[in-house]
């Protein structure tokens, strides 16, 4: 057998319905790393414990709509946290929209937790602050990152239609 017969593709199997887009697709770039769903996972189950402790330690003269809004944002960011870990497991391209709102709340609550602490709560709120704006920074990157892969997968499908 020739070279040539040994390549060669019967004329009705070319491309069986659309199975070179679905090679592409399967290796096609995801929005975020793959890593980024399981860290974002442990990040959200960390800070339940967080809240938790939080809940139970506030004092009791703090006012208790006080006291609602640190818990109540606090769990806002599990859930954020956690919204940007699924949607990174699911390579979905929403993962840039809910990196971002994470990286704001992370901003937010840094800067909160420094300016409304004082002696020794404010080190302790000054160090969790540099690990939670070196976190919203990565949030920030996984949008940044998504955004560039959602823009190349636009180019590459205009593309397609021009040839097609």
């Amino acid at each position: 057998m020739t070279e040539e017969a040994a390549t060669a593709v019967p004329e009705g199997l070319i491309d069986p319905v659309g199975a070179a887009e679905r090679a592409e697709a399967s290796v096609a770039p995801r929005p975020a790393p793959r890593w980024v769903g399981p860290v974002f996972a442990a990040a959200a189950a960390a800070t339940v414990p967080w809240v938790v402790y939080l809940a139970m330690s506030l004092p009791r003269t703090v006012r208790l709509h006080d006291r609602t809004a640190w818990v109540g944002f606090d769990i806002l960011l599990v859930l954020m946290l956690g919204i940007t870990a699924f949607l990174a497991w699911r390579g979905r391209p929403q993962v840039a929209l809910a990196a971002t709102a994470t990286a704001t709340m992370l901003t937010v609550d840094a800067w909160f937790d420094v300016l409304t602490s004082d002696g020794v709560d404010r080190v302790v709120a000054a160090a969790l602050a540099v690990v939670e704006l070196a976190l919203a920074g990565v949030c920030l990157w996984i949008a940044l990152h998504a955004g560039t892969v959602i823009a190349r997968r636009i180019a590459a499908l205009a593309h397609r239609h021009q040839d097609g």
